[in-house]
């Protein structure tokens, strides 16, 4: 039987996931589609009464409705719910269940790519928006209990902390703290907007403190390579950016909706063939 999957959001033809999903359900021989819905905010509620309505079998969510879709929906996975974010909902029986996998898809693609135990590590977080909730949740659920935030506000990055339903020691820091004490990480995680277009000569902070031993992730993924990962590198840092962790998140998703594993390597390279080239990031 076909299904429609599909993403929503706002805007949307940017979207690369119609084209990573669709590949995949061809290479599994599974007669389903994907398709890019442009929805906006005052159209929400009615966009996900016509999806079930229709039999739409399941769909990812982006910018600006992953808060906002939660009402909406009919259950919440127990971290969907703490994150305060959904990016994926799967119709189980005649039911809407949202779920957030960008946390895992950030767990998954780190281990793969830095193959360390993460519980032993000590982590800094740059940012304190929806990114940066989603893995710092999943870290401490991981098991990662040093993990220190820094952000431009640091009433953001204490609310962040605060409502998490998990133990940790964590502090808080501002940029120009956590500047000097770069070199106390073993792990760098950067989740601002900071190093996309138009601002894809700046960095959030300056790492002249790094370690060389430092494993530092941009999850910006276009650039392939921002001017943090740059620097980090010119300090004989291994660096990833975040193509890995959108590439797991779609796995993740895909996965619930069908009960298959995708083959995550094709779907990546899927996606790098679309942004234009080899991904030059030093692993």
């Amino acid at each position: 039987m076909a299904n429609i999957y599909g993403v929503i959001g706002d805007p949307i033809a940017h979207s690369l996931s119609p084209l990573m999903h669709t590949d995949a359900f061809r290479s599994l021989n599974l007669d389903h589609c994907y398709f890019p819905f442009h929805v906006t905010s005052n159209h929400l509620e009615e966009a996900v009464k016509g999806m079930k309505v229709l039999g739409i079998a399941g769909f990812n969510v982006t910018i600006p409705h992953k808060t906002n879709i939660i009402p909406l929906l009919d259950q919440i996975d127990p971290l969907a719910k703490a994150i305060g974010a959904v990016n994926t909902v799967v119709r189980e029986n005649d039911s809407f269940v949202g779920y957030n996998s960008d946390g895992l898809g950030f767990i998954r693609s780190l281990k793969e790519e830095w193959k360390r135990e993460l519980e032993k590590e000590k982590v800094l977080i740059i940012g304190a928006g929806g990114a940066a909730k989603a893995i710092f949740y999943s870290l401490v659920h991981d098991g990662v209990q040093a993990i220190d935030i820094c952000n431009r506000t640091t009433e953001r990055a204490k609310q962040l902390v605060e409502s998490c339903p998990y133990p940790s020691e964590t502090n808080i820091l501002t940029m120009d703290e956590a500047e000097k004490t770069l070199d106390s990480y073993s792990l760098i995680v950067q989740t601002t907007s900071i190093g996309m277009s138009p601002n894809m000569n700046e960095t959030p902070l300056s790492i002249h403190n790094i370690l060389p031993n430092t494993h530092v992730v941009d999850i910006i993924y276009n650039p392939f390579e921002t001017a943090l990962l740059k620097a980090a590198k010119e300090k004989g840092a291994s660096t990833s950016n975040g193509l890995g962790m959108f590439i797991y998140q779609g796995a993740i998703a895909f996965e619930k909706w069908t009960g298959n594993v995708p083959d995550v390597r094709r779907m990546k390279q899927i996606v790098i063939n679309q942004l234009g080239g080899q991904q030059h990031v030093n692993r």
